[in-house]
Order: C-alpha cells, then structure tokens, then sequence
C-alpha cells in the first residue's frame, strides 16, 4: 500500500488548491510505531505530511459527523462504507465530500506484531517498516521479519469488501476482493453454547474491561450528543466496575450497531486491554445478513433493516 502515498497527496493537493475542499482528513506518522494518527490539512504546502501504509486502522468517518465544511478524506472500503451509513442518516451531506478511495490490502495487528515480536526479542520496538509482503520489525540492532497475512487484523483477514464503495477518485487500482469460507465461524461457536457456557464465555470476555469508552469514541457510528452511559434520568447503568454494568454497556452499545457496524476494527484497535468486543457486533452483522439479506453500508439508495419495514420481515421472535 505503500504506492498509494505519492497519489494520495498528488490529490489533496489538487484538491485544495482547486478550493475544491477547504480540508483534508487523512493520516500522518505517530510518535510511536504502528501508530500513524489522523490529521486535518488546509493548506496544500502541508500534504507532505500525508501517509499510508497498514498502520491506518483508524476510521476517518469518525471525523465527519455533523461537520460544515467541504471535505477530502482518505477512505478503505470500511470507511467508505461508513461513510454511505453517515450520509443515509443525515450526518452529512454527499456534496460536502471529495472521498479519496484506497484499496485496501488489510491493516497490521499492532498487538500481534508486538507479542510476537516480544517472544524472539526484549527490548522496546525502534522500527516498523513494509516490503515486498513483509512486515520488518527493528529491536535494538535485531531485525524481525513477518509475513502481512500472519499479522493482519481479524477484521481485514475477513474483510470482503477491501475496495470503496463510494469515491470520488482512486489512489489505485481496484484489487481482488477476498473469499472467505466462513466469516462466522467464531460467532457460530458461541452460539452453539449452552446458556452457562455463554455467560461464562462473556463474563471471561469483558473481565478486563476498564471502562474507558475508547471503543465508543472510535466508532464512527457513536455520536449521540448524550451516550446512554451518561444518561441521569432514566439512568441505565451504575458508573462502576460491577461486571452487569460493564456487560450492559458492551451489549447496548452492540445493539446500537445492529445493521450499521461495518466491522472497521476500530473499537478492538483503541482497546487498551484488547477485548475482542466485535464477536458482538458480528454476531448482529450475521443476524442481519441472514435474516434481512442486509450488509451495511453497500448502497445510498437503501435503507437499513433496522430504520425501516415490509411484511416480508422475519416475525419467528413473536409468540
């Protein structure tokens, strides 16, 4: 994804000087390796700073919520999708962007990189760097080299939509969309469990839950003025560490989701203690595909599942 980078500023640039937008979102290097961090660009002197590479995890959508201005943002084939979820609920408008679509090849796993990376070698991570399908990590003076398909995110070794749906100009060609046997493996397990093992399962899965709602500021689907977790009246959950109101949280904001989350792997990527909390949100993703043919974000034209009803709906859950 490397080639992308010289495009991609190619086209800011363009754009800005053109006064086609009056910013761009995209993304500039971290303090930090694997770190790359969203940045705003106005003036068409400072698209230097712009990269891409498979630290981009985050999604860029999150910046457009509500916004005013006329504005460029890089987007993968999560983001745009997004993006369209954004536009269908009138958060923003189709002509206030100039969407730069990036094919997309899968993020890194940071977290993968670093347990592995920290079994062969001690020391803190100088370096990460991508050539030719492999991911070199630099320690010190060792040098570590991993293949990208052993490192990627979950969500982008299963994503079939890697292309934009939604651009106004490539930064590349198109590539292959990737098969995947069974995207729900995961999810179908769980749910083959009987009920203890289930409550087993989630309370071992949100156990180290800190409550500090960085998978809620990540999502570019939370953007409630007020979060149910702040509600005062009715107030719906206790602002402790009791494991019902850590599942409440976990489960509700699921639900809120439901027939809108992408899978971008943005919640799981802002993780501090890295719970997998997207086996939530794929399990309504899998409920709304089955049920409702529904894969979110694919279409301007049609309206979610969940904002909408025809008579041929599933009605089994009516006794």
């Amino acid at each position: 994804m490397l080639e992308y980078i010289n495009k991609i500023r190619e086209i800011a640039e363009r754009a800005l000087r053109e006064k086609k937008v009056d910013m761009v979102i995209g993304f500039r290097k971290g303090t930090m390796p694997m770190m790359n961090e969203p940045c705003f660009i106005k003036n068409p002197d400072q698209v230097e700073s712009l990269v891409w590479d498979s630290n981009c995890g985050i999604n860029l959508a999150n910046y457009l919520t509500d916004r005013t201005e006329k504005i460029a943002v890089i987007a993968k084939g999560c983001d745009s999708r997004s993006i369209v979820t954004h536009i269908t609920e009138n958060k923003i408008k189709r002509d206030q962007l100039f969407i730069i679509g990036v094919p997309c090849k899968g993020m890194i796993d940071k977290r993968k990189v670093a347990s592995e990376t920290a079994l062969r070698n001690k020391g803190e991570i100088d370096k990460v760097t991508e050539v030719s399908g492999k991911v070199i990590v630099n320690v010190d003076e060792t040098e570590t080299s991993f293949d990208r398909t052993d490192v990627l995110q979950q969500n982008c070794a299963l994503c079939i939509h890697r292309n934009p749906v939604i651009y106004d100009e490539l930064a590349g060609d198109l590539v292959e969309e990737q098969k995947v046997a069974d995207r729900y493996e995961d999810v179908r397990k769980i749910e083959s469990m009987s009920l203890d093992e289930k409550q087993n399962y989630f309370k071992e899965l949100l156990s180290s839950c800190i409550r500090c709602y960085a998978c809620k500021n990540a999502c570019p689907l939370c953007y409630c003025p007020t979060c149910f977790v702040d509600e005062a009246k009715p107030q719906w959950l206790g602002k402790g560490q009791e494991p019902v109101d850590i599942q409440t949280f976990h489960f509700l904001r699921a639900y809120h989701c439901a027939g809108r989350c992408t899978d971008c792997g943005a919640c799981e990527r802002a993780c501090p203690v890295g719970i997998n909390m997207r086996i939530l949100t794929r399990k309504l993703e899998k409920d709304s595909l089955e049920q409702f043919g529904w894969e979110s974000g694919l279409s301007l034209e049609k309206r979610p599942p969940l904002d909408t009803w025809n008579s041929e709906d599933p009605d089994d859950f009516i006794k």
